[in-house]
C-alpha cells in the first residue's frame, strides 16, 4: 500500500491547504449572503409581483434549478468575455454560486410564506397594518421557523459547491487539493486531506445550524414573562382552592 501518514499530516496543515478552506468558507459566506437577496427578491416578484414580475421569477428559478452549476460557471466566466463582458474568477465564481442558489432558495422562502396560516394575513389586514407591517411583523418572524432548517443545509451544500469553482481556476480548497497533488503526485493524500477538511467545515456548520434552529424554536417573547405570569397564576388558583380553617 503505497500510503504516507507523514505527507498526509503534512497536507493537513499545509499552508496552501488552510488558505484553501479559508478561501472555501468566505467564498460560501458571500455567495450565500447574495443568493439570500436574489432568493427573497425572485419569491416577492413570484408571489405578489404583477404578471411580467412573475414570468421574470418563474424564468430565472426555472433557468437555474435546470442546469448544473458547473456549466453556468463555465459559461459566465469563458462564455461571456465572447460578449464582450470579462470578470475575474473570483467574481465569476461568486456570480455564479449566488445566481445557483438564489433560484433555490426563492423556492425555500415561498413554501415558507405559504405555511403561515392565511388567517394571520386576514387578522393583520383587518387591524390596518400595511403590506410591509405585515410581512415584516406578522408574516416573515413566523416562516423563519420553517425557512430556517432547509436554508441551513442549502449553506451546508453550499461548503462543497464551492469546489466546482476549481474548474474556473478559483484557489479555493478543491484547487489547492489539485495542486499539492500535482506537486509530489501523491494523489490519495492529497484528496483525502480535502475531504477531511471539508467535513470538518460541515461538521462545524452543523453544530452552528442545530443552535440557530434551537433559538428559532422558542415561543416569540421574552420567556421569563411569561414563565412569571404562569407561576403567579398558579399561585392564585392554588391560593382559592385551598379549604378556610374555622374560627
Amino acid at each position: 500500500m503505497n500510503w504516507s501518514w507523514e505527507i498526509f499530516f503534512s497536507y493537513v496543515t499545509n499552508g496552501l491547504m488552510l488558505q484553501g478552506a479559508w478561501t472555501t468558507v468566505w467564498l460560501s459566506v458571500i455567495s450565500m449572503a447574495l443568493g439570500l437577496g436574489l432568493g427573497v427578491l425572485a419569491a416577492m416578484m413570484k408571489m405578489y409581483g404583477n404578471r411580467t414580475l412573475r414570468w421574470t421569477a418563474e424564468f430565472y428559478i426555472w433557468l437555474f434549478r435546470g442546469t448544473p452549476v458547473l456549466i453556468q460557471l463555465v459559461i459566465i466566466y469563458t462564455g461571456l468575455p465572447q460578449l464582450g463582458i470579462r470578470l475575474t474568477v473570483i467574481e465569476s465564481a461568486i456570480l455564479g454560486l449566488a445566481l445557483n442558489e438564489g433560484a433555490y432558495l426563492a423556492e425555500i422562502i415561498r413554501s415558507g410564506i405559504m405555511s403561515v396560516d392565511k388567517g394571520q394575513t386576514d387578522a393583520s389586514r383587518a387591524v390596518g397594518m400595511t403590506w410591509r407591517q405585515r410581512m415584516w411583523l406578522v408574516i416573515l418572524p413566523q416562516a423563519t421557523r420553517t425557512i430556517i432548517p432547509p436554508l441551513g443545509n442549502q449553506f451546508n451544500g453550499m461548503l462543497k459547491t464551492t469546489s466546482l469553482a476549481s474548474v474556473i481556476s478559483m484557489e479555493e480548497l478543491m484547487r489547492m487539493a489539485q495542486m499539492l497533488a500535482q506537486t509530489q503526485f501523491r494523489v490519495l493524500e492529497a484528496y483525502t486531506c480535502a475531504a477531511l477538511w471539508y467535513l470538518i467545515l460541515v461538521s462545524i456548520w452543523s453544530v452552528i445550524q442545530v443552535r440557530i434552529e434551537a433559538r428559532y424554536e422558542k415561543p416569540f417573547g421574552p420567556d421569563e414573562a411569561v414563565s412569571f405570569d404562569a407561576k403567579k397564576a398558579r399561585r392564585a388558583a392554588f391560593r382559592k382552592s385551598k379549604p378556610v380553617k374555622e374560627a
